[in-house]
């Protein structure tokens, strides 16, 4: 067979992730403060972008973007001169703003603008009401620690004066890191209490904020964040328990002590890879978490009905000026600098459609969670139901992947509180009579419910929970039931008998 070159034409189907589809499926899942960062970098980017004035479109239309007409002017200039695109496009337009200023201040009669020394004295100060400068946000405002962020909890965590002596005595021992490195063994005699009391108070403050805090280990430290994810399972607590092992990177070791098979394991060593070894830090760098914005709130209407709408601070507003856009179309122009101005003019117009889409998108999804979960906003937790992606996204024809980013990162805001989209997706629970199945969510509550009702000298067994929720119609095991109350941090019925004698 003789080899050869020819030439032929094939038609086929692929699937091509262009730039804009890429740029639509990353604003699904970008939180609402990464979407405001993204959008400022586009604002920056794009000349042809600009935000909405407070006084609306018509406001923001006529606002002329002076900067932006003269870094395309610049642009021109420096083609016509001989530059290459890529030169003009980096050195072209770095002091614009800076020249602008200067022109701006000689306008104004501003002889000596842009020149000679700045009194940098009289920076950043504000007329007071006795004719002092003064900051009074400045004066006020105080960066919080982690001893302060931890007491804050102390006094909401605990009533009982004793507790709360020692729940403050234990917040004194704590590190920067979140750790207490401090021997709590002499602590009984000490401060004069039963050691079990401190270990019980010890184990109500492992559970505040930052996940992990207030522990004496590391192997401790990420056993509560995995609890806290409902992740600690008994090969987890295996792993846990040999962290020596991960930190030579024997894994055939860990698989050993584990029982589980190469393709978990790299799926349990990404999750301990994920936890925070130093929660307390997030304090000591000053970098705590933001307060969690909603996107989405939920009202009762007039009717008794559900009203679902967005957060419409939480939404960037921004237009393209196409005024503007003509204006620079309609003058000579360089060929490159049409090709930056078309480039630009695309950008924007996808960007906004991108944002109104997302908006319609996130909208359409939470609708659609308030339908199928009327029962929980109207009855509570107790009522939740059943719920998986493939649910919602068969209910409004999309595919599940799109409300998968939809959910994540999101909130809403509701009368019975603040929940992320993705809570109310959870497993579920086969009813022992045959019927519709029960939400993990909501039996998870009631094993809460029935632990805090109960007295103390009659303490619910694992087994008897069982037993009771059968006979409510729940089909769960001993072991769901164990597994349900380590992730509330909820002790063993024998520990609990034990707290609640000795506080009684």
């Amino acid at each position: 067979m003789a080899l050869g070159q020819r030439l032929e034409i094939r038609q086929g189907q692929a699937l091509v992730m262009t730039p804009q589809l890429q740029q639509a499926i990353k604003l699904l899942q970008l939180s609402n403060l990464e979407l405001q960062s993204y959008v400022e970098d586009e604002l920056e980017r794009n000349p042809l972008l600009e935000r909405e004035a407070p006084g609306g479109a018509e406001d923001a239309r006529d606002a002329a973007p002076v900067a932006a007409e003269t870094q395309v002017e610049r642009l021109d200039q420096a083609l016509e001169r001989g530059v290459s695109t890529e030169t003009a496009l980096d050195n072209g337009f770095e002091n614009v703003y800076a020249d602008e200023s200067r022109a701006d201040a000689a306008e104004r009669g501003d002889a000596d603008a842009g020149s000679g020394p700045v009194d940098w004295s009289k920076a950043g100060t504000g007329g007071g009401f006795d004719g002092e400068a003064g900051d009074l946000e400045a004066l006020l405002s105080k960066e919080k620690t982690l001893r302060d962020h931890l007491a804050e909890q102390v006094q909401t965590a605990f009533a009982d004066p004793v507790e709360k002596l020692i729940a403050g005595w234990l917040v004194d021992l704590v590190d920067d890191t979140g750790y207490i490195q401090a021997d709590l063994n002499g602590a009984a005699e000490k401060l004069g209490v039963p050691q079990a009391e401190i270990d019980a108070v010890l184990t109500r403050m492992q559970g505040f904020d930052p996940a992990g805090v207030c522990a004496r280990s590391l192997a401790e430290c990420l056993a509560i964040q995995l609890r806290e994810k409902d992740r600690f399972d008994p090969a987890m607590e295996a792993m846990v328990g040999h962290l020596e092992l991960l930190a030579r990177r024997d894994l055939v070791g860990l698989m050993r002590v584990t029982g589980v098979d190469a393709e978990d394991l790299a799926g349990m060593i990404s999750e301990i890879r994920a936890l925070n070894p130093k929660p307390g830090l997030v304090f000591a760098s000053g970098e705590d978490s933001p307060a969690i914005v909603p996107d989405v709130f939920l009202k009762v209407t007039n009717n008794g009905g559900w009203a679902v709408e967005l957060n419409a601070d939480t939404l960037p507003r921004v237009l393209v000026n196409n005024r503007y856009s003509a204006r620079l179309a309609a003058g000579p122009k360089a060929k490159e600098a049409k090709a930056y101005i078309t480039d630009c003019m695309l950008s924007a117009n996808w960007l906004v459609k991108s944002l109104d889409q997302r908006a319609r998108t996130i909208l359409k999804v939470a609708t659609e969670i308030v339908r199928q979960q009327d029962a929980f906003f109207a009855h509570g937790v107790r009522h939740l139901k059943p719920l998986i992606l493939k649910n919602v996204a068969e209910a409004i024809q999309m595919h599940e992947s799109t409300v998968s980013r939809v959910t994540s990162n999101k909130y809403i805001a509701s009368p019975r509180g603040l929940f992320e989209l993705k809570y109310f997706f959870t497993s579920s629970i086969n009813s022992s009579e045959g019927g519709d199945g029960h939400s993990s969510e909501a039996v998870r509550h009631r094993i809460r419910d029935m632990i805090e009702a109960e007295r103390p000298n009659d303490v619910l067994s694992d087994d008897r929970i069982v037993d009771i929720l059968k006979a409510d119609g729940v089909d769960i095991a001993r072991r769901t039931v164990a597994k349900y109350r380590e992730a509330m941090r909820i002790p063993s019925s024998v520990e609990r008998r034990r707290h609640k004698l000795a506080a009684a």
